[in-house]
């Protein structure tokens, strides 16, 4: 039997009995009968952030470590159109997310009132299903089909519109089971295609990460690669895909990869593509792998048929998912001879990976990274957002176990506080470093307020150059020595991160690193250290001075 209760408490009934336990919000008038309902769920952890498009991130990143939607709720209008950045992330990497907007009143719609947007059309084009529920007893349907679109074929983000006397609305509903996506077998007779083309391969190689990807697939597909010493890649900021670690971890695409495993590519009569879409920044601009790759064979295993051949044309196009592919190579007992190409791609990863002092560079970030190697868990999380910086921990760290690396493969700025916070609270007993850069920080720096207020135990590192550096590259590459638009005057982020409660320090030597390094790791909470950089070092191999040079040629 059937009780009468409020749209608010359907939705967060029914969010239970997905499994939902946290949820990333800003909250809004539009919505108040849903915080209404979560007053009394003690069950579900309501993260309040600072501003929308925070939300949406730590919700991507939920999602990234759970491979379940990760859940926002959002107000209407400004809102909404903050939050679209982390529903353009999620879309880009694949990522399940649910994102709840409040709405006008149904009586109010389509007069332009206070703060309407058509979401329909605005979400359209970044989110795998948008819908406005118009009747509280069919929120359980609408919440079970959001989780299944969310997390079927290729993961993606999903927009639930809720008009906010919808969920005032007292009903009579249904709530619906736990929705789980359905396993997608691999074909057998697939299997054997493929293990034949291995037979007759001289040089292949793998590039993983992406859709489905998790630790089952990763723990089965490294078992299955280092058994026939395939050399796997991992596609852009999909480096945890398989322990790094591995004998035959080869590194990753995307900018500034090794040029050896750059050249092994390109060499490669075979590539198996596993769960990763081969975008444009793992491709190099679909050049490294061309979208007809001629002279190479492509088998593209991915869980989505619409991904298969949407691109590139797959030689074996293989419909599954990366962890059913994974354990079947792994259990397969196949007589492929041992390739020798994987440990040395892992030999060439490892020197490339070994950083050399520059010291031309007051305060050297390849041997800060080398100090945090020394110092910190090697499950660490890093979690950084877009520019130049990250560079230096996209080649020189070494990423365990899946999950450790948070990072969006479409290029979004202040990603990494907020995907800082969300894994600080999903695993509490492991090291969460943020890495960003000065204009990245203060994109969405406020979340510092949410992580202290949540209690979170995590590190900062600020690296300030008083620049857009990724961009003042380019500029530097297309119009040297005419700098415009590029250069930031910042505040003092050590004395900013004192302010909101945090313990801070600022670093402008190499030497000094790690003894403030180890200070931070005794205190609790939040750390933040502040690395004063030059913007002359502007990459992990370069400098502005030599970019000139090159353009002079």
């Amino acid at each position: 039997m059937t009780t009468k209760r409020t749209g608010g408490r359907i939705l967060i009934d029914n969010l239970l009995s997905q499994g939902c336990d946290r949820i990333f919000c800003v909250p809004g008038e539009s919505y108040l009968a849903a915080l209404d309902a979560l007053h009394d769920t003690p069950e579900i952890d309501l993260v309040v952030c600072r501003q929308e498009g925070g939300v949406a991130y730590m919700a991507e990143a939920d999602g990234k470590m759970t491979g379940r939607p990760g859940i926002a709720f959002v107000t209407r209008g400004p809102g909404a159109t903050n939050a679209s950045v982390g529903v353009h992330v999620a879309h880009q990497d694949s990522t399940p997310m649910i994102l709840f907007i409040g709405d006008v009143a149904r009586d109010d719609r389509d007069r332009e009132g206070f703060q309407e947007v058509d979401f329909a059309a605005m979400f359209a084009p970044l989110c795998k299903w948008v819908a406005r529920i118009e009747d509280a007893a069919r929120i359980p349907e609408y919440v079970a089909r959001a989780y299944a679109t969310a997390m079927s074929g290729r993961p993606g983000p999903v927009v639930l519109v809720l008009p906010e006397d919808m969920l005032r609305d007292e009903v009579e509903a249904v709530d619906r089971p736990k929705v789980c996506p359905p396993a997608q077998a691999c074909d057998p007779v697939a299997m054997m295609t493929l293990l034949d083309m291995l037979k007759n391969a001289c040089a292949p190689i793998a590039i993983v990460g992406g859709a489905g990807w998790d630790q089952a697939a990763s723990h089965y597909f490294t078992e299955w690669a280092e058994r026939i010493g395939l050399p796997v890649a991992a596609a852009f900021r999909r480096q945890d895909s398989v322990p790094n670690s591995s004998s035959v971890y080869a590194g990753n695409l995307g900018y500034g990869p090794n040029p050896k495993l750059v050249q092994r590519v390109k060499d490669a009569d075979l590539v198996i593509a596993v769960g990763a879409r081969l975008g444009e920044a793992t491709t190099d601009g679909y050049t490294l792998i061309t979208p007809d790759h001629p002279g190479q064979i492509l088998v593209h295993i991915h869980p989505d048929p619409a991904e298969l051949g949407r691109v590139y044309h797959a030689d074996l196009p293989i419909c599954a998912s990366p962890r059913e592919f994974a354990e079947l190579a792994a259990d397969w007992e196949d007589d492929v001879i041992a390739f020798s190409t994987g440990a040395e791609a892992h030999k060439e990863w490892l020197d490339w990976t070994d950083a050399q002092p520059r010291p031309e560079a007051a305060l050297d970030l390849g041997q800060v990274v080398m100090q945090m190697r020394e110092a910190l868990p090697a499950d660490s999380f890093i979690c950084n957002g877009a520019g130049n910086f990250s560079g230096w921990w996209h080649r020189y760290w070494h990423y365990a176990a899946l999950p450790c690396q948070l990072a969006p493969t479409n290029g979004s700025m202040g990603y990494g506080m907020p995907a800082g916070v969300a894994a600080a609270l999903r695993f509490p007993e492991r090291q969460v470093c943020v890495v960003a850069g000065d204009g990245d920080f203060l994109m969405n720096g406020q979340e510092m307020a949410t992580a202290i207020a949540h209690g979170a135990n995590m590190l900062i590192l600020v690296v300030d150059n008083q620049s857009y550096g990724t961009i003042r590259m380019h500029q530097e590459r297309d119009y040297p020595e005419r700098t415009s638009g590029t250069s930031l005057t910042n505040p003092d982020f050590a004395a900013l991160a004192r302010a909101y409660g945090a313990w801070a320090e600022t670093v402008e030597k190499t030497e000094d690193f790690a003894p403030a390094l180890a200070r931070a790791q005794k205190e609790k909470g939040v750390k933040l250290l502040h690395l004063k950089t030059d913007v002359e070092i502007i990459t992990n191999a370069t400098t502005i001075t030599k970019l000139r040079e090159r353009t002079r040629r």
